[in-house]
């Protein structure tokens, strides 16, 4: 039998103020080692944002933190000098680093917000700020994985040993997990709606499953996004992110 950890949605703590509501998933609960997060994949909020809400200045330090859309139309704004607009084909990634502080307006015009803000772990602290965006031709890539960010060549640059790639399958397709990267890793295989059958398991919208190098494939039981994690776990991490840091560190 194989090791895996299934995440189902009452494991996420979730959190909601006016327009703003986010569920919160620290992947490294469930193993009790010690670590909220798993590698260098520290904290994914699944968000869902009313039209005109407007998340306020706020600080970040030593997280990577992509804005991964589905929906919706924001205004980003952020100390670096970035006043630019994100949305399902333009992608974000932010290298907090050493100081950071950003605002978002979600835009009326682009209707409700929903997507993931993803914190990953640097290689190390106090790195020099940065923000990265880029425009995909299509919001969705349809039944095979797409490159969305990573260490090296990819369309956005993480500052650490994780890859993020992800799938729109159409119903009953099947499609294998892609190339390892690294040979001592783990993967969060993220259903961010529809359902999809690994195995014998099965995952619906919001839930996930823990694997490491296992050659798996992934069946759609309807028409399903999907979000792949994977991280390097002999890689160097700095667990003490603002966000993406190790909660359990501090209990």
């Amino acid at each position: 039998m194989k090791n895996f950890i299934k995440i189902d949605r009452t494991r996420k703590r979730g959190h909601q103020a006016g327009g703003f509501g986010i569920d919160i998933l620290w992947p490294g609960l469930l193993l009790n080692k010690g670590d909220s997060g798993i590698g260098g994949i520290g904290r994914i909020d699944h968000a869902a944002v009313s039209p005109g809400t407007v998340i306020p200045m706020h600080p970040h330090k030593d997280d990577e933190i992509l804005t991964y859309l589905r929906s919706g139309l924001v205004r980003h704004m952020d100390t670096e000098g970035n006043s630019e607009e994100i949305s399902p084909t333009r992608l974000m990634l932010m290298g907090a680093g050493h100081t950071f502080q950003h605002e978002e307006q979600v835009l009326n015009q682009g209707g409700k917000l929903e997507g993931l803000q993803i914190f990953i772990r640097p290689t190390a602290p106090d790195l020099k700020p940065c923000v990265q965006f880029h425009d995909f031709d299509t919001a969705f890539s349809l039944n095979q994985w797409r490159n969305v960010a990573g260490p090296e060549n990819a369309p956005l640059i993480i500052r650490s040993s994780v890859w993020i790639q992800d799938v729109r399958l159409e119903l009953n397709t099947s499609l294998p997990l892609p190339v390892l990267p690294a040979e001592n890793i783990s993967r969060l295989i993220y259903v961010f709606a529809g359902q999809v059958k690994v195995e014998n398991i099965i995952l619906h919208s919001g839930e996930s499953l823990l694997v490491s190098a296992e050659q798996l494939t992934l069946i759609a039981s309807a028409q399903s996004d999907v979000v792949l994690f994977t991280t390097d776990n002999a890689a160097s991490v700095f667990r003490g992110g603002m966000f993406s840091g190790n909660i359990l560190s501090h209990s």
